[in-house]
């Protein structure tokens, strides 16, 4: 599944979903919704920002739309004044179809029925490139068309895209510090460095007791008639998705993980992830254990064709994690965990969760997973049996963690933090025994978490 960013097209970059052409009059610019690729044909009209009569400016926010596969805010390509909007809110529009007239005199650089479409920043296939000072300039024609109406060199702007690429945020933060002006935070934490001793570190929050469910606030009202809805959105890519997931052979596999020292690992490293402003959640670990555990035992970390007939190994680990939103189920991922730190790892996760949980994770967010864990455990329940994300070969769920009895080597009963797993895998390619030894590699870095230290690079 994968998902467009609407941050990312407010601020990063600007990918147009139209097409141009110029009506009768010369005055009329008619957006048509172009082919967007991943076999999307038709989107959901969720927001309009602007209105019948409104002027709209460059990179002004025209309207939110939703398909199965992507979420993106559309922006105006021309000063102009909006004549005409095509669908009401919830309607479906087409590729090809109109979405919105816009009035204005910027035709002249228009050809009849031009495609208009910039490729985002996050793409390999086509950029642009422009030689400054004796080496090669990534930015797109919308960035560098944001650069040449402020007056800005692009040598004297610092890259934070893929291969130094310039972002159009990178040019609205180097404005603002020319300027002064209050930008968007950058989606990548600041990693400021922990404080002398002599300070005192925020205290961590206390653990709080066992959480009670709570009741709902309003009265269930029967309405006494039965309603049909279409399957929209992200539902309509889970129906996909799990149709084709099911004609795989799975089989599972579960275990329980002593997490006792990572939980006390945790609590000792809380405050100095606070100070650094990112939050440090168990996940982190359960990523990082998992992907360790993956450069053993590679074949998880592949995908097979659809006949069966080969299988390729990733190179990235790029682990994926189940996200309960609004929106329905989505499963963003975080890239080459094989490189990453356990902070890089928490962080990356908290960008991921504030823009899961506002509909904005864009496709690069969702695209390219090798693996996935499924944190089941946060709404509740022990085990689970998870469904493999094809392409990909295997899962886990991870169920709640619970305080138990247990008995030490002498015998002794001790109080033990116990949490359930349950792996899922694709039995075409993958045998008990193999999931059973990535497992207990697992559960052994996870168990004595210091034991990391010794593959971490």
């Amino acid at each position: 599944m994968s998902i467009f960013d609407k941050s990312a097209f407010k601020f990063s970059h600007q990918h147009r979903l139209f097409r141009t052409s110029a009506i009768s009059s010369g005055q009329i610019v008619q957006f048509k919704l172009s082919d967007i690729g991943e076999g999307i044909t038709e989107v959901t009209v969720k927001e309009w920002y602007v209105k019948e009569g409104d002027s709209v400016s460059q990179f002004d926010s025209i309207c939110e739309v939703q398909s199965d596969k992507a979420s993106v805010t559309i922006t105006s390509r021309y000063d102009g004044i909006i004549r005409k909007l095509h669908y009401n809110l919830d309607e479906i529009a087409y590729v090809g179809k109109p979405l919105v007239d816009i009035e204005t005199d910027a035709l002249k650089d228009v050809a009849s029925e031009e495609d208009v479409v910039e490729t985002p920043a996050v793409s390999h296939e086509e950029h642009t490139h422009q030689e400054i000072k004796g080496h090669k300039t990534l930015a797109t024609p919308a960035v560098r068309r944001l650069a040449m109406e402020n007056n800005i060199k692009l040598s004297e702007v610092v890259g934070t895209g893929k291969d130094n690429r310039i972002l159009k945020e990178d040019i609205l933060n180097y404005l603002a510090k020319q300027t002064g002006a209050i930008l968007p935070p950058s989606p990548k934490p600041e990693i400021i460095p922990p404080l002398p001793k002599s300070e005192t570190a925020p205290a961590a929050p206390k653990d709080k007791g066992t959480k009670i469910p709570i009741p709902i606030s309003k009265p269930i009202v029967f309405a006494g008639k039965d309603k049909t809805e279409a399957v929209t959105g992200f539902h309509k890519a889970m129906v996909k998705t799990m149709t084709a997931a099911l004609k795989i052979p799975h089989f599972g596999y579960c275990d329980e993980i002593d997490l006792t020292q990572l939980v006390q690992l945790r609590e000792e490293l809380k405050p100095l992830a606070q100070i650094r402003g990112v939050k440090v959640s168990f996940m982190p670990f359960f990523i990082k254990a998992a992907s360790l555990g993956l450069l053993h035992y590679p074949i998880l970390n592949a995908s097979v064709d659809e006949n069966c007939q080969n299988i390729t190994y990733k190179a990235s680990h790029n682990i994926g994690v189940a996200m309960d939103t609004e929106q329905g189920l989505i499963v963003p991922n975080v890239k080459n965990v094989q490189v990453c730190s356990v902070f890089e790892i928490a962080s990356e996760l908290n960008r991921l969760l504030t823009l899961g949980s506002a509909g904005q994770l864009g496709t690069n967010d969702l695209t390219a997973g090798t693996f996935t864990l499924s944190n089941i455990g946060t709404i509740g329940g022990t085990y689970a049996k998870p469904v493999i994300l094809p392409p990909e070969v295997a899962i886990g769920a991870l169920g709640k963690i619970q305080v138990l009895p247990r008995f030490n080597g002498n015998g002794e009963v001790f109080k033990a933090q116990i949490m359930n797993v349950s792996w899922s895998a694709d039995h075409r390619i993958i045998d008990g025994a193999t999931m059973a030894r990535f497992s207990n590699l697992w559960k052994s870095y996870l168990e004595n978490p210091a034991s990391m230290l010794l593959d971490l690079k």
